[in-house]
């Protein structure tokens, strides 16, 4: 049984790791309308924000020409920068989001879900007012990273000038927008947080008809391709739907989930190699008490159906102790990794479907690797059996 419950263990530990990643990662998706195309320049850094060091950045002007096009209600530049916020003599460095000013304001609060569960929203007149995300309310040395929590109304340190925390929003589930500052435009602008402002870090289009949003994003690369001077296939930018991203997302995450499946489920074949070893000694050992209940009338077929069956009790222990100490594990490391990584997106998910298939997937298992067993033992002469039993 140690084959089983090892290779159980780990495909229950690891496929729940798996699971828990992927639940962290497209919740960062949750929040985002699926109506709303991102467009952003080609970037050879990974680090720092969207589109940040990209050698042909996204200009302002390309808005209100992809604000022409038939099927868009609505295209507006965001500016997004890295810069420090310091609360309580400690400093840390965040994003900084851009919220527009005037009537595209209330669009992208209701695009972005935005509401707060402290103070209140961003308003135009807010020049030297932020909003923060909800990791900044909690009173930990990860959260808010400032040993007690923010409050609207509070003093902040945002790139050295001070700023009032007008509103804490809700929390998204995000690590990226739970850890941000929301600032007004024009105050990221005229504070000297945006390097150049004919230039933004990504281009929001939110669709009329979600049907038509494939087509749209065709008629805005064709757009950006003549604007950018790049022929097709030679795109310097990327325009890209949440719904997109999010399977490619999804398709990574579950070759990455298959793969460890498969390396796991090694250890279940040398386990239900160690069931049919230990069932063939069966068979051995026990030849006199085969012999007799096949002298007192019992058939081949309640032969092959014991050591059958045993065979795959066998098994589902293995699979339960398998189990057990998959739970112990997957949500121990996870656990473990959140607390050392200080972030939520190691978490475990182990659902009662993964249990209840695991469990009998080892019950079949052993079932599979004592037919041969069974079909030797249900064979047997029992003359020749009780012959041969000391």
């Amino acid at each position: 049984m140690i084959g089983i419950f090892i290779g159980i263990a780990a495909v229950v530990s690891l496929i729940g790791l798996g699971q828990g990643l992927k639940d962290a990662i497209t919740g960062q998706f949750g929040f985002i309308s699926t109506d709303v195309l991102s467009v952003q320049a080609a970037s050879v850094s990974m680090a720092g924000a969207p589109g940040a060091g990209a050698p042909n950045p996204m200009k302002k002007e390309y808005v209100d020409k992809i604000n022409r096009l038939s099927n868009v209600e609505l295209a507006f530049g965001r500016y997004m920068a890295t810069t420090t916020i310091e609360f309580n003599d400690i400093q840390r460095i965040e994003f900084v989001i851009s919220m527009p000013n005037g009537e595209k304001r209330k669009p992208v609060e209701v695009m972005a879900n935005l509401k707060t569960q402290d103070g209140r929203l961003l308003t135009d007149a807010d020049r030297n007012g932020i909003l923060l995300g909800d990791n900044y309310i909690n009173d930990n040395s990860y959260n808010g990273g400032f040993e007690k929590p923010v409050r609207a109304g509070d003093k902040v340190l945002v790139g050295g000038k001070q700023f009032t925390v007008v509103g804490i929003i809700e929390k998204k589930g995000s690590f990226i927008f739970d850890d941000a500052i929301w600032m007004n435009e024009q105050s990221m602008i005229d504070n000297n947080i945006v390097s150049d402002e004919n230039n933004v870090n990504i281009i929001a289009v939110k669709v009329k008809d979600v049907n038509r949003i494939a087509e749209t994003q065709q008629d805005i690369e064709k757009l950006l391709r003549k604007e950018r001077d790049v022929k097709e296939g030679e795109e310097d930018f990327t325009v890209q739907s949440p719904q997109k991203a999010l399977e490619s997302l999804n398709s990574t995450l579950f070759a990455v989930q298959l793969f460890i499946t498969i390396i796991a489920s090694i250890s279940l074949v040398v386990g239900g190699i160690g069931i049919m070893n230990t069932m063939y000694t069966a068979v051995l050992e026990r030849r006199k008490e085969i012999g007799i209940m096949k002298s007192i009338g019992a058939r081949n077929s309640t032969i092959f159906t014991l050591f059958a069956i045993e065979s795959g009790f066998l098994g589902l222990v293995g699979g339960i102790i398998g189990v057990v100490l998959g739970l112990i594990l997957s949500y121990g490391f996870a656990f473990i990794g959140s607390l050392a990584l200080g972030s939520d997106l190691i978490r475990a998910n182990v659902s009662l479907g993964l249990i209840l298939g695991a469990l009998a997937f080892s019950f079949v298992l052993g079932t599979a690797c004592g037919v041969f067993p069974a079909l030797r033992a249900s064979k047997l002469n029992p003359v020749d059996s009780l012959r041969s039993a000391k």
